[in-house]
């Protein structure tokens, strides 16, 4: 379990689930250096990957947007030798239907090899053009502005065929239960006004092994 240094003003979330992490094996509890800045929105495990949304122009202190620095991503190069870290440079924007706050607002695995994508969350066409060469063309549902804005892609996967949606994702959900997964439907579209959703609000520790 990492403990991430994040922005002052969400310090004290720490706290409400400070009674959860004091139950973890404290060599299990990793405290990061003070200049590595991270949140849990921006980092993606998926197989042999670990993806990373970041950004590393020189105004990152003075983007309130920009969340996951460059110590970020060198520090999980570093800690996770046996996965290949891929980082993705995201668009910061004071217009919140331009701006991906974390790379889950653009970008989501769903089971073995789909995803969701919006093309302009990225900075960089390429690293876009990484994940659609990845994933393959057939296998990736992409996201308009206005999709993205409402949250599409921060749906929260329960297992490799279960996904948790909202009842408003009408397109994508007819799309994932074409491509085989059974979709769990909730009403939640109120939290996407905070820029966050069901990745955001939830906080898996541990998974049953199938």
């Amino acid at each position: 379990f990492f403990k991430s240094n994040i922005l002052p003003d969400r310090i004290n979330e720490l706290q409400a689930i400070d009674y959860v992490i004091n139950q973890m094996n404290p060599q299990k509890v990793v405290t990061l250096p003070k200049n590595v800045h991270v949140e849990g929105g921006d980092v993606m495990p998926w197989n042999d990957f670990l993806f990373v949304g970041t950004y590393t122009a020189s105004d990152y202190p003075n983007q309130i947007t920009a969340r996951t620095n460059k110590f970020a991503v060198d520090y999980l190069t570093v800690k996770f030798p046996n996965k290949i870290v891929k980082a993705f440079e995201l668009r910061k924007s004071t217009n919140p239907k331009e701006n991906a706050l974390h790379l889950d607002c653009c970008f989501q695995p769903v089971g073995k090899d789909k995803a969701i994508i919006h093309k302009n969350g990225f900075l960089n066409e390429a690293d876009y053009q990484f994940l659609i060469d990845l994933f393959e063309p057939q296998n990736v549902f992409e996201i308009t502005k206005d999709e993205m804005f409402n949250m599409n892609s921060n749906v929260f996967s329960i297992s490799e065929k279960v996904v948790v949606s909202e009842n408003n994702f009408t397109r994508l959900n007819h799309w994932l239960k074409e491509k085989g997964f059974t979709v769990e439907a909730i009403p939640y579209a109120e939290i996407a006004k905070q820029e966050g959703l069901l990745r955001c609000s939830t906080l898996p520790l541990e998974r049953e092994r199938q």
